[in-house]
């Protein structure tokens, strides 16, 4: 068994190599370069150092990650055979440098001697030149990595390996997911060098830049406070109406007392959708995030959790249950994002033991049965098609009516309730939602009897004056007028 040794080349000048990693690569008796394109080469062939490197790789790897992958294979398989290796890559081992992750993974695995010398990266001379404290706070990201970076990065963003115009166009269009077009950020090439170059452009610009190549990187200044949302002034506004002297009623909400506010907030979300109405939607939106707001202040007075942890704790289980945007998993369709999501899922929950556990109590009924049903159906418990589902509320219906005839009241609640249950379940065979469906039958209803009320109010006779096939007439005008 042989063994690797990594070392950096320092940002760019012969002069930031650490003596340690000099007299290390002086002596190799295997020198291996991730790359030959760097300033510091040329010292070495001057001092006459023998040295190879993986720059054929790169012609031949598919994408980055197959090309890093390639070369800590390489590294390991010799180092399994028994070489003793010297491998020295850009700047610091262990600054934003993806072949040295993947090694020290891979030589673990295998059971290789590694070790990982420290060097001085780009990263310093960069705090340096943009007086930069990183205490303050600082990510740094390979430009292949930036998509899975959260869209509100608090923090100032150093972007590594922007090789060339496409990866620079790529990068350009990630951050402007989120970052408006002329966002100015610091295009950084050829840094610690004597002909560096560090300017600020547009964001829509920079794969526009004519000198684009291995040592062209990016720092993405954070977002300054007043160009981000922020709950603050809502949460503000919430701690003043509940501190001493603040609104009376208020004061007095407990969590139990504002149940019936979320519920009633809830539904006039989804009623604004319905209507497709963006405007009330937003201030529908807005009621109920101050319901959220409510909630999370009186639990803070109560010593539980703030809004803050609220925010914090959403955060972490989106990014924890997206394994595929910000982990390593690959998915092939949104079916296997809802296995993960599962899966994850149970893991966080250990406590519930039966299939049908998390189903809210106070779930309208609807709702709640549908929910029951969906849990059953993933262990199996289900029917595979939909002839036996209609069967089901046929049956059902015949049970019904039998209790009907029966006149027996507590059998006759039973067996309706059952008539309800296995309409929800045909209902979900269909791909419809039965809470929705409903809701959407009750505003029907609403609009036509509405109507039918506005016309007896029109001819002015009061509606014991009409009889039932008179007033079946005008709420077939209101059908016609829905249809229309």
């Amino acid at each position: 068994m042989g063994k690797i040794t990594v070392a950096g080349l320092g940002p760019g000048d012969f002069g930031l190599i650490t003596m340690e990693a000099w007299e290390t690569m002086r002596t190799a008796p295997v020198l291996l370069l991730r790359t030959a394109k760097h300033p510091t080469v040329a010292e070495l062939k001057r001092r006459k150092v023998k040295f190879a490197s993986y720059d054929a790789l790169y012609e031949q790897a598919e994408n980055f990650e197959a090309l890093y992958r390639g070369i800590a294979d390489n590294l390991v398989q010799r180092a399994q055979a028994g070489e003793e290796l010297v491998y020295v890559v850009p700047g610091s081992p262990l600054v934003a440098e993806r072949t040295v992750v993947l090694l020290r993974e891979q030589a673990v695995r295998a059971g290789v001697p590694l070790t990982i010398l420290p060097g001085m990266s780009f990263v310093e001379i960069l705090y340096t030149r943009l007086g930069l404290d990183p205490i303050a706070g600082l990510t740094i990201a390979d430009a292949s990595d930036i998509n899975r970076l959260p869209v509100d990065l608090p923090t100032g963003l150093i972007v590594t390996q922007v090789y060339n115009e496409a990866i620079a166009s790529e990068t350009k269009l990630n951050l402007m997911e989120y970052l408006p077009d002329e966002y100015e950020v610091v295009y950084v090439h050829n840094l610690g060098l004597p002909d560096e170059s560090i300017r600020t452009i547009p964001l829509f610009e920079l794969d526009r830049q004519p000198d684009i190549d291995h040592l062209t990187s990016l720092y993405v200044p954070p977002v300054r406070r007043g160009e981000t949302f922020s709950l603050e002034p809502l949460t503000d506004v919430m701690r003043t109406l509940r501190s001493p002297g603040g609104c009376p009623w208020d004061i007095a909400q407990s969590h139990e007392s504002l149940r019936r506010n979320l519920i009633e907030e809830v539904y006039e979300v989804i009623e604004a959708i319905d209507l497709k109405d963006s405007e009330l939607l937003c201030e529908e939106l807005g009621d109920l995030l101050l319901q959220i707001v409510f909630h999370a202040r009186m639990a803070e007075e109560a010593g539980g959790f703030s809004m803050q942890d609220v925010v914090n704790g959403i955060t972490e289980k989106l990014i924890r249950r997206h394994p595929h945007i910000f982990g390593d998993v690959q998915v092939a369709d949104a079916g296997e994002v809802m296995l993960n999501w599962e899966a994850i899922k149970k893991l966080e929950k250990p406590e519930r033991i039966s299939a049908l556990d998390g189903v809210p109590k106070d779930l309208p009924a609807l709702a709640a049965a549908e929910k029951l049903q969906k849990k059953a159906s993933k262990v199996g418990f289900d029917w595979q098609e939909t002839a036996p589902v209609w069967e089901k509320c046929a049956e059902e219906l015949a049970e019904l009516k039998e209790a009907v005839s029966e006149k027996n009241a507590v059998h006759i609640t039973e067996e309706f309730g059952d008539v309800l249950f296995a309409l929800v379940n045909l209902s979900r065979f269909l791909g419809v939602d039965a809470e929705l469906a409903l809701m959407a039958a009750n505003q029907k209803f609403h609009r036509r009897f509405s109507y039918v009320e506005q016309q007896i109010k029109k001819a002015g006779r009061p509606w014991k004056e009409y009889d039932l096939v008179q007033l079946d007439t005008l709420w077939n005008k209101a059908k016609g007028l829905d249809n229309a």
